[in-house]
């Protein structure tokens, strides 16, 4: 499912970077999908024509008048929030008003008119979207920001909407000053013009592979170019063909995005940005527009796209499409390097779970073909004159072991001869895979122009810059001055936030308390039920129960711990938006991880240890008895709270990923149907249409990243009880591509645009989850599962002892040497059963069984523990120090033959310097001869001085 980013490219190239760029002015896109030519139909009218001097003279005066009566108008206008701006809207929003900026001699486009990503005039692309309503109190805040928004020189205009007079639409649009103006600060970098100096190296131009799926990727149109970061000074440097389309519709809307938080709405340094207003309801929603719809009554096959929306639905978020690479380029031009990241790195691990999923299968076919053959479940199920002890107070009656040959069969398909070696390979692979993304990452980075984008390029927060903004010191990269936050004050929040994060830690524990009660109390309860299937299946009964109440509270407290987190990361007040992003994720992670693993770590390290043995049974507040695992072990118990935790997680978040969109949506769209019938909806304008739209998650890709991200933890740190964890996630996966494909391209607004070089903080919360997962495996092994002791009987008790072999022959009489006999007459008065066994001999039992390597009563130790019980337990903490130094090993060394950089990319990178290099010394070497003769031809001549 990884999408091969390197052939549709829209360049990036840094600093003198030679690689293949497609123009921002170039809007025409080309797919050969199933041999059949595909295009994307031109939103704007294009030309080359290059207007004469003294009409771009007259052009240039005429846009700093209006920008001049622009300024003037706002700080003279009492108010903007009236009429004065504003239009009612109507279904085509064809008005005939000339724009003031429009150009004499050149004519309107209907089609921009109508397609509602224009202003009235057709010629003024609309940037940014604000909503609000007239009924909102917030009028004076709104004034005065939009009058500072008009005094940045962004233009705007108001329309009021077609289903609710009281909603207002604020167009924003930035004029190409404006946009320069603030790429310059920004260090947007634009496609650079190639001197004729170099011409000769062009060949020599290291050029991306091509590695794209043709049927799927649009071949965009490539040209050998440099990026730069943009400089009004250098303009003549750039590439420009048409100065309406040079910046993208995605760098635009970022532009005008970061005006919009820098701009204030009150006096004072704190009052400002949109964010601000979002918050305290000044305006509804702030977005930028899609390019159109994402449906077209033509075929793309025969007429084309109609925009970059339609491509990527036809080819990215269709369902038709789901064995298809994804089009990162074009996915990365639409919404953004961020977002693109995040499809790159879900179809990278997508990728690398075929490996594991069929590894994974593969120990579970194991298990199913050796089930007849393995002596364990053999004896389970033939020990019908085997007696167990009641697995509870009073309630639980005696039972055959033989009662239990269905979950001894069941366990042998997790827990069998392969699983050691899938535990390791699971171990081996989550280091494979992550150094092989930071490979995959670097490759991207190069090619979408991230190398030399650091975190010092990223903007101050808002909030930051008015909390701190009395105390400045001087930043030692820019020597610019900037707010500052004191060590004291630093070290004061973070306290309080750690003590925060404790605080809720403990209130996980103490759920899972609840839960751990819940288990004991309701096992007696299952087993005295009326109902046979329950009284019989009460241990496995208890479990289930506990797991889905153990999920809904995971999903109750998941909505608190996200107020305590965001509460707790403003308090820090992080400096820019990446720590803002980190801290917040750090602490969500940590909340969700705990809550989602706790009962999982207590079932596999917990339940069924501390019990004692029957006459001297541990208790909860000496009441309510611990409880016991079941006779065929305790990694049935774990499986199930794995596969129902994971299965039902998965199923939930789909659904309220997609499901819950698709239903608000579809309602909207009911009432508008109700209300102005099918054709009236297509007629809306695309603010309109965008507006009825679900809003994009507050936090971003967090909640997509941390889904992927438990379920990583699913896939690695329990694997050893549930072999197939890796399946599921795959097939979760493959639809969650195209799932969030779809949520992004129709369900959602677009998003803004953000950067971004590689996934950020949850690189290493995996490396954690790796070291993590090596530990608890080994753990899940010794401990959980009877691999270790069926190990020691067959080398040291069994039939084969002392032959060297652990074959099946030589694990006969385990199931007998692995119980322990009670004497039923040495119960306390507490747990005594009800039943005296007399069921199964026709007498009152005077013995039972019970798991755990003990003495008999007549022994002079009475149920003291035996040799055996000493060997199994320094054979488990012998494996687990072997099993972690082993695997450790092979991690680190993975990990150092790895490179983080491929070979082929330090090379084009090693040749980008060289030829930097070149061209810096031709080009000097050019302009000195150039002065040289310069200097002849003014009849100048200097004396060579010695040396």
């Amino acid at each position: 499912m990884e999408a091969s980013s390197s052939g549709s490219t829209i360049s990036s190239v840094t600093g003198g970077k030679a690689k293949t760029h497609q123009p921002e002015g170039r809007e025409d896109l080309q797919v050969n999908q199933l041999e059949t030519q595909i295009w994307i139909k031109p939103d704007i009218q294009k030309t080359d024509v290059d207007f004469s001097e003294i009409l771009n003279a007259i052009q240039e005066i005429a846009k700093d008048v209006n920008i001049f009566f622009d300024e003037l108008e706002g700080v003279n206008s009492p108010s903007k929030d009236d009429d004065s701006l504003l239009h009612h809207g109507n279904l085509t929003s064809t008005s005939d008003d000339a724009s003031r900026l429009e150009v004499v001699g050149e004519e309107v486009p209907d089609k921009n008119k109508t397609n509602g990503l224009y202003f009235r005039d057709g010629k003024c692309r609309i940037d940014y979207i604000l909503v609000y309503r007239k009924s909102n109190p917030q009028t004076e805040k709104r004034e005065v920001f939009e009058r500072n928004i008009r005094a940045e020189g962004l233009q705007m205009e108001k329309e009021s909407s077609l289903t609710n007079s009281d909603i207002i639409f604020v167009k924003l649009h930035a004029p190409w000053e404006v946009l320069g103006k603030y790429a310059e600060l920004m260090n947007v970098r634009m496609p650079f013009r190639i001197e004729k100096q170099i011409s000769r190296f062009r060949g020599w131009l290291p050029r991306k592979p091509m590695k794209l799926d043709k049927e799927t990727l649009p071949d965009l149109e490539e040209n050998d170019c440099y990026t730069a970061p943009f400089s009004q000074q250098r303009i003549h440097h750039f590439i420009i063909h048409n100065k309406d389309t040079f910046f993208n519709n995605a760098t635009r809307s970022r532009i005008v995005h970061h005006i919009l938080q820098r701009v204030k709405y009150e006096e004072g340094k704190n009052k400002i940005g949109l964010n601000r207003l979002l918050s305290n309801g000044s305006y509804e929603a702030a977005f930028p527009l899609h390019e159109g719809s994402y449906r077209s009554k033509n075929s793309i096959k025969t007429h084309g796209a109609e925009n970059h929306r339609h491509l990527l639905y036809e080819c990215w978020a269709s369902w038709g499409v789901w064995y298809k690479y994804q089009p990162l380029d074009l996915v990365r031009r639409y919404f953004g390097e961020k977002i693109g990241l995040y499809f790159a790195w879900l179809g990278w691990y997508t990728g690398m779970l075929f490996p594991a999923a069929f590894i994974g299968l593969f120990v579970f076919l194991y298990g199913v073909t050796t089930l007849n053959h393995c002596q364990v479940s053999k004896e389970v199920c033939q020990a019908t004159d085997i007696i167990m002890c009641p697995i509870c107070d009073k309630y639980c009656p005696f039972m055959r072991l033989s009662d239990s040959c269905i979950y001894a069969k069941v366990t042998h398909l997790f827990d069998n001869g392969a699983t050691v070696f899938f535990a390791v390979f699971m171990a081996v692979w989550a280091t494979v895979f992550l150094e092989f993304w930071k490979r995959r990452r670097a490759v991207i980075a190069y090619d979408w122009d991230l190398i030399d984008w650091e975190e010092e390029e990223e903007e101050i927060r808002p909030q930051f810059e008015a909390k701190y903004s009395k105390k400045e010191r001087m930043n030692p990269i820019s020597g610019k001055p900037e707010p500052y936050q004191a060590f004291a004050d630093k070290c004061s929040r973070l306290i309080v936030s750690a003590s925060g994060i404790f605080f809720m830690i403990c209130v996980v524990i103490a759920a899972v308390f609840g839960i751990v009660i819940y288990r004991v109390v309701t096992v007696s309860t299952f087993a005295a039920f009326k109902w046979a299937l329950i009284r019989n299946n009460s241990q496995v009964a208890t479990t289930g129960t506990a797991v889905c109440i153990n999920f809904c509270i995971i999903m109750l407290l998941n909505v608190l711990y996200e107020k305590v987190a965001l509460f707790l990361t403003n308090l820090e007040q992080p400096r820019t938006e990446s720590e803002w992003e980190n801290s917040f994720t750090l602490k969500m992670f940590l909340f969700q991880f705990v809550n989602l693993n706790s009962s999982t770590f207590y079932i596999a390290f917990f339940l069924g240890r501390f019990t004692g043995h029957p006459g001297a049974y541990l208790r909860l507040i000496n009441r309510w008895r611990l409880e016991e695992c079941h006779p065929s072990g305790c990694l049935i118990d774990l499986c199930m709270q794995m596969g129902i935790i994971m299965v039902l997680k998965q199923t939930w978040n789909n659904f309220m990923e997609l499901g819950y969109p698709l239903i608000q949506n579809w309602w909207t769209r009911r009432k508008l149907r109700q209300e102005y019938g099918t054709q009236g909806k297509t007629r809306f304008p695309q603010w309109e249409k965008d507006y009825n739209l679900q809003p994009m998650n507050a936090y971003g890709l967090f909640d997509e990243y941390l889904e992927m991200i438990l379920q990583f933890g699913f896939t690695t740190i329990f694997v050893a009880a549930f072999p197939l964890a890796p399946l599921l996630a795959l097939l979760n996966n493959i639809i969650e591509i195209r799932l969030d494909a779809y949520k992004f391209v129709t369900q959602w607004r677009r998003p803004l645009a953000s950067r971004a070089k590689d996934i950020g903080i949850w690189y290493g919360i995996l490396e954690g989850i790796g070291i993590l997962s090596v530990i608890t495996n080994a753990f899940v092994i010794a401990v959980t599962s009877d691999f270790i002791p069926r190990l020691v009987y067959a080398y040291k008790y069994g039939p084969c002892a002392g032959q060297g072999e652990a074959g099946q022959k030589c694990m006969v009489g385990y199931v007998n040497a692995s119980l322990s006999v009670f004497l039923v007459s040495d119960f306390e008065n507490r747990s005594e059963p009800t039943s005296n066994g007399s069921e199964f001999s026709g007498s009152p039992l005077k013995y039972c069984r019970y798991r755990d390597y003990r003495d008999p009563p007549h022994s002079p130790v009475p149920y003291g523990y035996t040799l055996q019980f000493w060997h199994v337990l320094a054979a488990r903490l012998a494996f687990i120090i072997v099993f972690e130094h082993l695997v450790f090993c092979i991690k680190h060394l993975i990990s150092y033959l790895i490179p983080d950089l491929p070979k082929d990319l330090r090379d084009r990178m090693r040749r980008e310097k060289y030829l930097i290099q070149e061209m810096m010394y031709e080009a000097e070497l050019e302009r000195l001869q150039k002065e040289r003769k310069e200097r002849k031809k003014n009849g100048k001549s200097y004396h060579n001085e010695w040396p």
